[in-house]
């Protein structure tokens, strides 16, 4: 019997979803047992979010500095042939719950030694994140097999409005008949238990070791570098206000709010106008920068890279 951890910490439910797309087939195979562990903060996150309490979360966030968990429903001297880590992306940082339990020292017991399987849900902003993620994951001793990213259908710019206005308010309908709801698409979502035929097959025949990547050539993951200087520019801004942010007061502090409302001032005002530029630039300057582009492509993409040349090799099975 092989063994699988699933971690997640899911506020809008939709990380859930795409958790239970993937390990569905893992689930339903007689000689694999999943466990799912939960991560849940001592004080919950609210669902929707005030304005304020939303924006104040991003200085801990960037910082990672991890709020307390309840006890992990878990184990931590359980062994595990696989560890799904599941999560979303919160200011260009891993979710604060997934950043605790990567710190933490249950946390570090479950991944040393073990081979990690890192599953993103948010927009198309995910990359210094998982520099983040990989950075935890090595300083907690494990083995980073591959990574799967899915992202919202809209574009940058739909998604820069239609994601806030989910988070602040929990609406996820279609935004004046122009913008797209939020979110990932039903169909990408079920579509993503290709992921979890491959990783059965490879826990069978024992090449799921976290030496090598096994979804490679099933378009687990598709980096759009023309974003990576933007994400950038906003974790160093991020950084700079959150140390600002953090002296004033911890969370909650009523000395933060009116700073904390001109940096989401700030914060519209560079990414209608900074972003853009910068992306243009980016466009205008790739012809002579094909080669460097593409070695960034390839490095964000690691481990399972964007290859689909085995999407019709497993339909056919």
């Amino acid at each position: 019997m092989k063994r699988v951890l699933v971690v997640y910490y899911s506020q809008t439910g939709q990380l859930l979803r795409v958790a239970r797309s993937v390990c569905g087939p893992l689930e339903a195979a007689g000689d694999i047992a999943v466990d799912w562990c939960e991560l849940r903060p001592q004080r919950p996150y609210p669902f929707p979010w005030p304005f304020f309490e939303f924006f104040d979360q991003f200085p801990e966030t960037v910082h990672l500095d991890p709020p307390e968990l309840l006890p992990l429903p878990v184990a931590d001297d359980q062994r595990y042939e696989l560890i799904v880590l599941a999560y979303t992306v919160w200011f260009l940082s891993p979710s604060p719950p997934v950043a605790a339990f990567l710190k933490s020292e249950a946390g570090r017991r479950l991944l040393r030694d073990t081979p990690v399987v890192t599953l993103v849900a948010c927009r198309n902003m995910w990359h210094i994140a998982q520099e983040e993620v990989k950075r935890l994951l090595h300083a907690a001793g494990a083995r980073l097999s591959d990574n799967i990213v899915l992202t919202d259908a809209g574009s940058s710019l739909a998604s820069f409005i239609t994601t806030p206005r989910w988070m602040l308010t929990g609406r996820t309908d279609p935004m004046w008949g122009l913008l797209p709801a939020p979110g990932i698409p039903d169909h990408a979502v079920r579509a993503a238990a290709r992921f979890g035929v491959a990783l059965a097959g490879a826990l069978r025949d024992g090449r799921l070791d976290g030496r090598r990547p096994v979804l490679n050539g099933l378009g687990a993951v598709e980096a759009n570098v023309r974003l990576v200087p933007s994400e950038m520019i906003g974790r160093r801004s991020f950084r700079v206000w959150g140390r600002l942010l953090r002296a004033l007061g911890p969370q909650g502090s009523r000395a933060r709010r009116p700073v904390l409302a001109i940096y989401a001032a700030f914060l519209v005002t560079m990414i209608v106008t900074v972003v853009p530029v910068t992306m243009l630039l980016r466009t205008l300057l790739g012809p002579l920068a094909a080669r460097r582009l593409a070695a960034q492509k390839a490095y964000f993409e690691q481990p399972s890279g964007s290859g689909r040349e085995r999407l019709a090799e497993q339909s056919s099975g």
